[in-house]
C-alpha cells in the first residue's frame, strides 16, 4: 500500500473512531429530547459549526450547481436518512450492542456502492462475501427477536443504506474538494429544512436536559454529524472508498465498547459471535472486491 492509501486509511480510522460513539451518545440524548428533534437537531448544531469554519476560510457556503445533486444525495444518507432511522431504531428498543451488529455490514455495503458507482467488476466472491454478511446478520436479528424480524431491524438496515449512499457519493466529492467542506457545504445546504424543522419540533415536544443528554447531543451534533466527517471524507478520497472503508470494521467493536463502559450494557456471546462472523464476512469483501 502506498503512502498516500496508509494515510487515507489513517484519516478514514479516526473518523471511525469519532463515529464509534454516535449510538451510545444518541441514547444518552434522547434521555432529555424527543428522538425527532435529535435525529434532525444534530444537524444544526453542526451546521453552525460548518457556517464558522466556511466564513472563516473564506469559502462559498454553498457548493457550486453542478454539483447541487450529489449534495442532495449526501443529504438525503447522512443528514436526515442515517439520523432518523438509528435513532428511531434506538427509541423502538434495539439496544446500543444489537444495533451495533447490525451496522457492521456497513463497510460492506459502502464498498458496493462504491463498486457499482465506479462502475468496477467485482468477483463472484465480492458477492458471496456480501451474502454471507446478510445471512450472519439475518440469523442475529432472528435470535434476538424471537424468530422475527422486528420493527427497529428495519429502521437499521434504512439506517445502513443511508450512510452507504452518503459515505460513497461525499468520497467521491471529496476527490476534488477538501472532506471538511463536503460535509460543510452538505449541512449548510440542508439548513433551509433542518432549522426550521427543528424549531418546530422544540415547540411541539417535551425536552428534559440533563447534563447526559446534553452531553449526548453536543457529541451527535459537533462529532457525529461533523467533527468526524472531515477526517472521513478526506481519507475516503485518499485511500480510496472501499480501501479505506475497511477501517469500518473496527466500528462495531469499538461501539460494543463504548456501551460496556458508559452504559454498563451488557452482551452475551451470540452478540460477539455475530460481531465477529460480519467482521470476518467484510474482509473477505474487501479483498475479493477487484
Amino acid at each position: 500500500m502506498s503512502g498516500r492509501a496508509w494515510r487515507g486509511t489513517l484519516l478514514a480510522g479516526l473518523g471511525v473512531l469519532a463515529f464509534s460513539g454516535s449510538f451510545p451518545a444518541t441514547v444518552f440524548a434522547m434521555e432529555g429530547f424527543d428522538p425527532y428533534l435529535v435525529a434532525v437537531g444534530r444537524a444544526v448544531v453542526a451546521a453552525v459549526a460548518a457556517t464558522v469554519f466556511l466564513l472563516v476560510a473564506r469559502v462559498p457556503l454553498l457548493p457550486p450547481r453542478s454539483q447541487l445533486r450529489s449534495y442532495g444525495v449526501i443529504v438525503a444518507g447522512v443528514v436526515f436518512g442515517f439520523p432518523l432511522f438509528s435513532g428511531l431504531a434506538l427509541h423502538a428498543g434495539a439496544s446500543t450492542s444489537h444495533a451495533a451488529v447490525v451496522i457492521g455490514l456497513l463497510p460492506a455495503a459502502t464498498a458496493a456502492c462504491a463498486v457499482l458507482r465506479a462502475g468496477e467488476r467485482p468477483r463472484a466472491l465480492f458477492w458471496v462475501s456480501c451474502g454471507l454478511g446478510a445471512v450472519s446478520i439475518t440469523v442475529f436479528t432472528l435470535s434476538m427477536g424471537g424468530g422475527h424480524i422486528t420493527g427497529a431491524d428495519l429502521l437499521l438496515v434504512g439506517a445502513l443504506l443511508s450512510a452507504a449512499v452518503g459515505y460513497t457519493e461525499g468520497g467521491r466529492l471529496a476527490r476534488d474538494t477538501p472532506g471538511w467542506r463536503v460535509i460543510s457545504h452538505t449541512l449548510v445546504l440542508a439548513a433551509p429544512l433542518t432549522v426550521p424543522i427543528t424549531v418546530a419540533l422544540a415547540l411541539a415536544t417535551d425536552s428534559r436536559p440533563t447534563a447526559a443528554s446534553l452531553a449526548g447531543f453536543a457529541y451527535v451534533g459537533l462529532v457525529s454529524m461533523f467533527l468526524g466527517f472531515i477526517p472521513w471524507y478526506a481519507g475516503l478520497a485518499m485511500g480510496g472508498i472501499a480501501r479505506a472503508g475497511q477501517t469500518q470494521l473496527a466500528q462495531p467493536l469499538l461501539t460494543l465498547l463504548w456501551a460496556w463502559l458508559l452504559l454498563d450494557e451488557l452482551f452475551g456471546p451470540l452478540t460477539i459471535a455475530a460481531a465477529l462472523a460480519v467482521l470476518a464476512c467484510v474482509a473477505l469483501t474487501q479483498r475479493a472486491r477487484s
